[in-house]
């Protein structure tokens, strides 16, 4: 039995934690908050302790004699938490710190899809202060641009004009408050369409695709409400979107492809570990939003739990190199819902009891991932984020809605969820949405 870290504290991880042990592993868990589900995943065997303390991390795997290390979250990776493990020679499923950036930095990745021409890359400039934002502006139109400062925000300082941003002034004012906080920013060119996710596999040189997903930011029904760090998400049975085909999946592959070889050719670093493509699906073809370092929350919860392999298995096979493309996933749908505590994203309410009936969750066949909550003398309680994830798995889209739907129903607390995610009047509005854009 291998000792497998997992460092990380969310619904990610859990998931993660989970496939871990269902391949064999002999789970530990370091985490800066403890989660509930990783305690009883790895039986108590965890640390409670910032997750960018390297040198902690380091002692805590040579005292368990850990077998290689698992990375959820992004801000141990972009500051190089592979490349301090690895110095001891303990395998890490993540990429190193120059890798990594292609989500530490959103400037670093447009300079390199652009120096090596990656198809799906969009137009944008790049600024540290204001001078130049108004001639821009009136070069690509106040209501065609998004402003992203250039570190790690979680989720939370895009900017889109229509969304966020109303009004020349408001672009003004939020670049300068941008530039106060002492972060360059990039202004994008806003694409229209329909965006999905596309996670991989990642060895230095091979790329392997998951089934796709399609994650919803914003906090109430109708895509409506602040945005938030994601209220719940799914996936179809042929693991596809009724509005994405296999060709643009394989667009997106190739250029995945293409961005570890510019980066390898770049800084000479391979990349190793999960890859995250958010894409979008446009009248101009696809086009590259962001890139992650790592799995989504919730988006890891609905591909995870298809796999077919030994998940042990191909963390070695990222860590030595040598992937295979016989990673196979079952032909399942998913739909992942998202309970947040009443208030949220903010003004949510906290230290709130909140009930599970596991017993009636595993008759109904749902699963379920904690995030942000607390256990305390066998009871859990909220926080001031997202509390937990249900899934449901089915044949079909409408029955994996059904089965997180009834789910949902087993957790009592003062809590909220999207009741449309995963529905087929909602996935119609996607379809609906993507034809007019291509008609038009």
């Amino acid at each position: 039995m291998q000792n497998v870290l997992i460092i990380g504290h969310g619904a990610r991880e859990h998931v993660i934690g989970e496939s871990l042990v269902n391949s064999g592993a002999k789970l530990h868990a370091f985490m800066s908050f403890k989660n509930a589900g990783l305690e009883d995943l790895s039986e108590g065997r965890i640390k409670i302790h910032s997750e960018t303390d390297f040198k902690k991390i380091i002692d805590y795997c040579k005292e368990k004699r850990i077998d290689f290390v698992v990375i959820g979250p992004e801000a141990p990776l972009v500051i190089g938490i592979v490349d301090a493990i690895q110095k001891y020679d303990i395998p890490c499923i993540g990429p190193k710190i120059e890798a990594a950036q292609l989500e530490g930095s959103k400037i670093f990745t447009r300079k390199l899809l652009e120096k090596y021409k990656i198809n799906s890359n969009i137009q944008s400039k790049t600024f540290n202060s204001l001078e130049g934002v108004e001639t821009y502006l009136n070069e690509v139109g106040d209501a065609n641009i998004v402003i992203k400062p250039d570190g790690l925000t979680g989720g939370k300082g895009v900017k889109v004009f229509g969304d966020h941003l109303f009004s020349r002034k408001d672009i003004l004012e939020y670049c300068q408050e941008v530039v106060l906080g002492k972060s360059p920013f990039i202004i994008e060119k806003k694409c229209y369409g329909e965006e999905f996710t596309l996670q991989t596999f990642v060895d230095g040189k091979n790329v392997i695709g998951t089934p796709l997903v399609q994650d919803h930011k914003r906090a109430y029904e109708g895509d409506t409400g602040p945005n938030t760090g994601g209220m719940g998400s799914y996936s179809m049975e042929d693991h596809l979107m009724p509005f994405i085909s296999q060709n643009d999946v394989n667009l997106a592959l190739e250029d995945i492809k293409r961005t570890i070889n510019s980066l390898k050719i770049e800084t000479g670093v391979e990349y190793k570990g999960i890859l995250y493509g958010g894409f979008m699906k446009t009248a101009r073809g696809i086009k590259l939003i962001e890139y992650n370092s790592r799995f989504g929350d919730p988006e890891a919860m609905n591909v995870l739990p298809l796999l077919n392999e030994n998940f042990i298995d191909i963390c070695w096979s990222i860590i030595d190199g040598n992937l295979s493309h016989k990673i196979t996933f079952k032909k399942q749908a998913t739909v992942c819902k998202y309970l947040a505590p009443e208030g949220y994203p903010n003004n949510p309410k906290k230290d709130l009891l909140i009930k599970i009936d596991k017993d009636k969750l595993n008759t109904i066949g749902a699963k379920y991932y904690y995030a942000s909550v607390y256990r305390e003398n066998d009871n859990i309680y909220t926080t001031t984020s997202r509390a937990m994830g249900i899934l449901g798995i089915a044949d079909d889209l409408q029955k994996a809605e059904q089965i997180a739907e009834q789910g949902v129903k087993c957790v009592e607390g003062q809590l909220f969820h999207r009741k449309d995610i995963g529905t087929l009047k909602l996935l119609q509005k996607r379809i609906d949405h993507m034809n007019s854009l291509l008609i038009n």
